[in-house]
């Protein structure tokens, strides 16, 4: 037993030296996961961005196109009006010839 109480100190000694270790490496997987927080977070902000584009291209194309229905419409009756005065002002022409 007494060779064993002998060892504690060298194994103290390579307790030490391991949990040492074992802290430097911890603190290298640390700063590699908070660059890798930072790359998926600037990766999130990416996509969240593309997502927001996409969005707002999608609204855009959506109002185009109601729009642009409702200006057929609009361009329709201006037709139909410009029409109805181009015949009046012909049957007002042909009345004062009369």
């Amino acid at each position: 037993m007494g060779n064993e109480f002998e060892k504690l100190p060298e194994n103290e000694l390579d307790l030490r030296s391991l949990i040492q270790t074992f802290n430097a490496t911890l603190e290298t997987i640390e700063k590699r996961l908070s660059r890798l927080e930072k790359m998926d977070s600037i990766e999130h902000r990416v996509e969240v961005n593309q997502i927001d584009l996409s969005d707002i291209k999608d609204s855009l194309q959506r109002i185009e196109e109601t729009h642009g229905i409702e200006l057929q419409h609009v361009n329709r009756r201006l037709d139909s009006h410009l029409v109805k005065i181009a015949k009046l002002e012909e049957e007002m022409i042909i009345s004062k010839n009369k």
